[in-house]
């Protein structure tokens, strides 16, 4: 529910509480509980008439609304006190939620967020970020993932017209390593750690981006990371396909890219996601982010984009401001195991949500994104039937092109928190234009 319905709500339930006919059917503890719930309603439009202006459109709308919910024709007849005063425990909960620090439950990580919403109201005057380069040539004789070029070892890149791999010049893992030594103190434990690191090149230019980039196009990234997760995960635990993209996420490089680690240990995070999941599936005989999905779409209160086959939320959960979970409509293990025309939609999705966060604030956002699967290698003999394909993006970007969000202090020592409530964030992204902000008045790329 946005602010401005919140509001109108508000309204449409203090006149149904003053509704007399309606007050006469209660027992004396519904009329109790009403009275109450009307109080807390009272409170609540003053507090929201006060810091954001409830106007005498709201209040009209807000009686025409109360005509309409008092005279439509219901199958169970007229509305009854007790559901009256379920939708009106709803939108006090609503307001509370919107204007008061709460915390919330993180079922991927077992772990909790704190809200503040309150904090957006507060002056910036910290640091201040340099907008994202937008001038950005085509071609650069110097950038060593361009076509043709020459990179830091020597390789020179072939003339690419559509992906392009290659190994990482400076791994962080590779296949050979040695075993550490089995005694070990318990304190001070460490294990081998092997891999291959990749880099996947969306692109030949370098001034666009994949909400830029044609659909097709678009279609290619995926079968390709579909290709390197088949490869790498028949020999690899895990398959991490992982965009940095600017230089606010610590890319060094603004040429359309990403990158595919593949390890022979299931990473921290995954690994948590894993344990979650499998809890959430032994209790409930259902995967948990297929259930989240049915029931954002429900309630569409937090939904950015969405077609027949993909869902894209910020989560209730959220931690980063624009945060945002992507997700199949169907239950998917790896991407790998999408369809073709699973993999057209998903392009579809990717280019409307990307532009969406760049005409936020007319850059090209800056975020740090990547795939989350069922494990590979060893685990493709087991049943993971748990899991569910997604894919997190985590933008930095808070107030303005320039101000972003920091994770330091309490966020490093106690507990993630955020400002802007998700549900405030995706009505923003929603209402944001489809059409990207640098094609309008001309061709698209």
């Amino acid at each position: 529910m946005s602010l401005s319905q919140c509001r109108c709500f508000l309204s449409v339930t203090t006149l149904l509480l003053k509704h007399s006919d309606l007050s006469e059917r209660c027992s004396p503890f519904q009329q109790h509980r009403l009275a109450v719930h009307f109080k807390h309603v009272e409170q609540g439009d003053k507090v929201l008439g006060a810091e954001h202006g409830v106007g005498q459109s709201d209040t009209q709308r807000g009686r025409d609304e109360t005509s309409a919910v008092l005279n439509h024709p219901r199958p169970g007849g007229p509305l009854d006190p007790c559901s009256l005063a379920h939708l009106v425990r709803h939108s006090v909960t609503c307001m509370r939620l919107k204007e008061h620090q709460h915390l919330r439950y993180n079922p991927l990580r077992d772990s909790w967020v704190l809200v503040s919403a309150h904090r957006m109201k507060r002056p910036w005057t910290g640091q201040v970020e340099k907008p994202p380069e937008e001038c950005i040539p085509r071609y650069d004789p110097y950038n060593p993932l361009c076509p043709g070029n020459k990179r830091a070892n020597g390789e020179k890149n072939p003339e690419y017209k559509s992906t392009f791999v290659f190994e990482n010049d400076f791994p962080a893992i590779q296949p050979d390593a040695p075993d550490p030594a089995a005694d070990q103190h318990p304190l001070f434990q460490s294990k081998a750690a092997r891999g291959v690191c990749k880099v996947m090149c969306f692109h030949p230019w370098s001034d666009v981006t994949l909400p830029l980039m044609k659909k097709g196009e678009v279609v290619t990234v995926i079968d390709k990371w579909a290709e390197l997760v088949e490869e790498l995960g028949a020999t690899y635990p895990w398959v991490q396909i992982f965009e940095n993209k600017g230089a606010m996420m610590g890319c060094s490089n603004p040429h359309p890219h990403c990158q595919v680690w593949a390890s022979s240990f299931l990473p921290n995070e995954p690994a948590v996601s894993d344990r979650c999941q499998r809890a959430f599936y032994e209790k409930h005989k259902e995967p948990m982010l297929l259930q989240y999905a049915e029931q954002e779409v429900a309630k569409k209160e937090r939904v950015v984009v969405m077609n027949p086959n993909w869902l894209a939320v910020v989560p209730y959960w959220a931690t980063w401001p624009y945060q945002l979970l992507l997700l199949p409509r169907r239950h998917v293990l790896r991407i790998n195991e999408l369809t073709t025309e699973e993999r057209e939609s998903l392009a579809d999705v990717m280019k409307q949500l990307l532009t969406k966060y760049d005409n936020l604030f007319h850059v090209s956002f800056p975020y740090s994104m990547g795939w989350h699967g069922a494990p590979t290698g060893p685990y493709l003999k087991e049943d993971n039937s748990h899991w569910q394909l997604h894919a997190h993006y985590y933008p930095p970007l808070l107030r303005s092109a320039t101000v972003k969000k920091f994770m330091v202090g309490y966020e490093m020592l106690a507990t993630e928190q955020r400002d802007l409530t998700p549900e405030q964030a995706a009505e923003k992204l929603r209402n944001l234009p489809e059409e990207h902000y640098k094609s309008r008045g001309g061709e698209e790329k």
